[in-house]
C-alpha cells in the first residue's frame, strides 16, 4: 500500500514537471520589421536628445531606406525570406545598429 502511494506521488510529480517545461516559452528572435522599427525609434530619440547631427541623420536614414528596399526585393522574389536573405538583412541591420550607437555616443552636437 505504501509503495503504491509513493508510485502515484512520483508519477504525479513527473507529469507536473513535464507539463511545466512543455509550456515554457520558446526564445524567438525579433523579426526584421521589429528591428527596423526599433532602430528608427533609436534614431528619433538620438535626434530628440541632440546626440545625432543632421549629417549623421541623413546617412542613417539612407541606410534604413536601403535595407527596406533590399528587403522589398527579397520578399518579392519568392515566398518570404530564405535563410541567406534573412542573414544578409540581419548583417545590414547589425551594421546600422553599430552606426546608430556610434552617432549617439560620439559627443558631436547638432548646429
Amino acid at each position: 500500500m505504501f509503495a503504491r502511494h509513493i508510485t502515484f506521488v512520483v508519477t504525479g510529480l513527473l507529469l507536473a514537471a513535464t507539463s511545466a517545461f512543455a509550456d515554457a516559452p520558446k526564445h524567438r528572435p525579433m523579426g526584421i520589421n521589429a528591428r527596423e522599427h526599433r532602430q528608427a525609434v533609436r534614431i528619433k530619440e538620438g535626434v530628440k536628445d541632440g546626440e545625432i547631427t543632421r549629417g549623421e541623420l541623413d546617412r542613417l536614414r539612407g541606410d534604413e531606406a536601403a535595407i527596406r528596399a533590399e528587403e522589398r526585393v527579397y520578399r518579392q522574389s519568392g515566398n518570404g525570406l530564405n535563410r541567406a536573405e534573412r542573414r544578409d538583412l540581419e548583417r545590414d541591420l547589425n551594421k546600422t545598429s553599430r552606426e546608430i550607437y556610434r552617432a549617439r555616443h560620439n559627443q558631436r552636437k547638432p548646429n
